[in-house]
């Protein structure tokens, strides 16, 4: 277990099957942030508390020197791999990131649904949900989905959800130039006519338009979720001179979501600086993750988190827009905390300190001096085993401007 100390106590029967010693919590859930000792038992969290030295326990994790938090949520990611042009393999990657619980968003259309049920989150050790692509093909293609409207068949996409509501817990449309196509907004007229009968919320990917970023807005309700919300492209959320664009504002104030998904072509250090001089934070930070961002600039969920530190955002706020505030987005309070009765998701981290560069996907950098290192993953309060990650698909290359990152990776 890197960085953290596993050892067996002998006696009595335990207290709790695993505690975690020493380690400086941080958990935005419950209010909880300082040194305390956490209490796991029957894969649930038990206790947290000032000391648990004294308790007996068939685990104890050392976790002096690291930060303590709730397994993260990362609410934007794709990991239908092998059948999409997008998808990676989750539980490799769970183990050093610390993320447990992964919403993966569109890579699924109603012909695919049922392989992503028992090809991937059947045979997955992390917690994995989805949003069902409005499109029937989902994300086999990089991208075109919503071209032929034929494949919008709402009636199918309907039926798909109603036999999967353990899983699917949205809709997702990704609105750009390419994938639509020059069919303009009906996608998204039709998504939001999909997530409406069925009373879910709806998530829309901006980038590159046609279409504008008002006829999007127009669209969107509180409680759906505005993806890439710091993008660059010609959609994004700032007017021609800087300001946020206020009916995004508005409808932000009333409940609509912002989130990162930072990905391969989705974040901009000029524009997040911009969005937050005026105020204006995502409520949730997730990193879009597949194929190609897993490569760099990228690369995984603490990293986009340390992105956000080098921002200036505390390292509460950034730890509490992976955990708790995904939680609420996808209904699940058992989640993103280490709230005593809740799953005992749990990761450790070391902040490492240092000078570093980080990067956004245009490759423009900026400094920071701080570094999540994730050093253990806890899933139902087993710790998750580091196991290789296959090899990346030979379309799996990025564009050139990108590929100098290669060389930190």
């Amino acid at each position: 277990m890197a960085g953290a100390t596993a050892t067996s106590a002998e006696g009595a029967a335990p207290q709790f099957d695993t505690v975690i010693l020493g380690g400086h919590v941080i958990d935005p859930g419950a209010g909880v942030v300082g040194q305390f000792d956490v209490g796991i038992r029957e894969g649930r969290i038990a206790a947290v508390e000032p000391s648990l030295a004294s308790a007996r326990a068939e685990r104890v994790i050392d976790a002096r020197g690291q930060i303590v938090t709730p397994g993260l949520i990362d609410l934007h990611t794709h990991v239908y791999w092998g059948v999409t042009y997008w998808g990676i393999e989750a539980d490799p990657v769970a183990a050093r990131s610390g993320v447990t619980t992964w919403l993966d968003v569109g890579s699924a259309g109603s012909y695919t649904f049922p392989g992503f049920r028992r090809y991937i989150v059947e045979p997955s050790r992390v917690r994995i949900y989805a949003l069902l692509n409005l499109s029937a093909i989902g994300l086999v293609a990089p991208t075109w989905e919503f071209a032929n409207l034929d494949y919008c068949d709402l009636e199918l996409a309907a039926q798909i959800v109603e036999r999967n509501r353990d899983l699917i817990l949205g809709i997702k449309a990704r609105i750009d130039r390419n994938t639509t196509r020059g069919v303009g907004v009906r996608p998204l007229e039709l998504a939001r006519e999909l997530a409406d009968g069925l009373g879910l919320p709806l998530m829309v990917h901006i980038g590159q338009g046609p279409p504008t970023i008002d006829e999007v807005a127009a669209l969107l309700r509180p409680g759906d979720i505005l993806t890439h919300c710091f993008t660059g492209g010609t959609m994004r959320i700032l007017t021609e001179d800087g300001k946020v664009h206020p009916v995004i504002r508005e409808l932000h104030d009333r409940g609509l979501v912002l989130d990162i998904g930072h990905g391969a072509g989705s974040f901009s250090f000029p524009v997040a600086e911009a969005l937050l001089e005026q105020g204006l934070l995502p409520d949730v930070i997730s990193s879009d993750i597949h194929q190609l961002a897993i490569q760099g600039p990228m690369f995984d969920l603490p990293t986009t988190l340390s992105k956000f530190l080098a921002l200036g955002m505390s390292l509460p706020e950034v730890i509490e827009r992976a955990t708790v505030a995904p939680a609420r987005v996808i209904g699940r309070q058992d989640l993103g905390t280490l709230k005593p009765g809740s799953l005992a998701d749990v990761a450790l981290f070391r902040i490492e300190e240092g000078e570093y560069t980080f990067y956004d996907v245009e490759m423009t950098s900026r400094r920071g001096t701080k570094r999540l290192v994730n050093t253990l993953t806890l899933l139902g309060g087993e710790p998750l085993p580091l196991i290789p990650e296959s090899e990346r698909p030979v379309w799996a290359v990025l564009p050139e401007h990108q590929r100098p990152i290669l060389q930190y990776r």
